[in-house]
């Protein structure tokens, strides 16, 4: 019914990525050179996110320009502002008739946890990784790099057990309709493999030797205890296919079913889990492609699976590494 693509065969949004390494942190953007509707899922107890009223069907019914993802927490969403001025000095953005004003859309991950605390991503990260959208490089697109440097899984009981992860990508295509699922994922339960239920990446035990269950260990804290160790899984869903906000807010929920197949636990109040769908269709165009909503729903959650694994795998370092990188 439908083929894996390379993200690079897609023309109607492009990506840019600002990666510190030293420090652990990144930015993502997704830049849409037509604009794009867009519906937003926000499933986690603490999100970090910009202008997700955006999103909302009762808003103003206007394109956004870009998605923002980030690491840095709540520091983080300072990294829009260099998007916006990026935008701003090509010209992109919407008209006031005074000034032109992008539309930006952020959510964030906690990842003050890994590398360096006191270097979030800014204002110049946020320029960096947009200026690298507007000129479509061919950068890489997953593992650890961008939003995903500082990426993480399995903290229950904190970093020391936790495990590497990062930012994956899938793409598919059926037709002249295509769709993209773009993911940080950064949580605090385990990662398996959507169509085995293998474990791909999760809670280590105390030397590190081998996996144990963070659902498991989560049943050991009947009695009310903090668990932010630094969680939220963020992403996208992006379709040439043409929804309205509506829709796409729908699409966005239905996409959280990938987050339940792969990641457990999931949707805590430790975690901040956002997914955005968006539709790049333009409007008025007779060539638009028009697909089922239940259609584009299911097969964003497959997507966006796809993309959680690739984060994991394409995310590996070893011991060694990680334990250098941690507090």
């Amino acid at each position: 019914m439908f083929t894996e693509i390379s993200v690079n065969d897609i023309n109607d949004f492009r990506l840019g990525h600002a990666s510190n390494k030293q420090a652990g942190t990144g930015v993502t953007v997704i830049y849409f050179p037509d604009g794009a509707a867009a519906g937003c899922d926000i499933s986690g107890g603490g999100p970090a996110s910009r202008e997700t009223p955006l999103t909302m069907p009762m808003t103003a019914d206007n394109p956004i320009n870009a998605i923002v993802l980030s690491g840095g927490s709540a520091y983080g969403l300072a990294a829009s502002d260099g998007v916006m001025t990026c935008l701003e000095e090509h010209g992109i953005g919407y008209d006031t008739g005074v000034s032109l004003v992008p539309l930006v859309c952020q959510s964030c991950i906690f990842d003050l946890g890994y590398g360096n605390s006191k270097v979030r991503p800014d204002s110049a990260m946020g320029y960096e990784a947009c200026m690298q959208a507007l000129k479509d490089s061919s950068a890489p697109v997953q593992g650890c790099i961008g939003a995903g440097t500082g990426a993480t899984v399995g903290k229950i009981m904190g970093m020391k057990q936790a495990e590497k992860s990062g930012l994956g990508i899938y793409s598919v295509k059926a037709g002249t309709f295509t769709m993209t699922a773009i993911v940080v994922v950064n949580a605090l339960g385990d990662i398996s493999d959507y169509e085995t239920g293998k474990k791909l990446a999760g809670l280590k035990n105390a030397d590190r030797t081998e996996y144990i269950s963070c659902e498991e260990a989560l049943y050991q804290f009947m009695s009310p205890r903090d668990m932010f160790t630094g969680n939220t899984t963020i992403g996208a869903v992006i379709t040439n296919a043409a929804f309205n906000k509506a829709e796409l807010n729908k699409i966005a929920s239905m996409a959280r079913n990938a987050y339940a197949r792969c990641i457990n636990p999931v949707g805590t109040m430790a975690d901040g889990d956002t997914i955005y769908a968006a539709s790049t269709a333009k409007r008025g165009d007779t060539d638009t492609v028009h697909v089922d909503i239940n259609f584009a729903g299911t097969l964003a959650a497959r997507v966006m699976s796809a993309a959680i694994k690739n984060a994991v795998m394409n995310s590996k370092i070893s011991d060694e590494e990680f334990l250098s990188m941690i507090k």
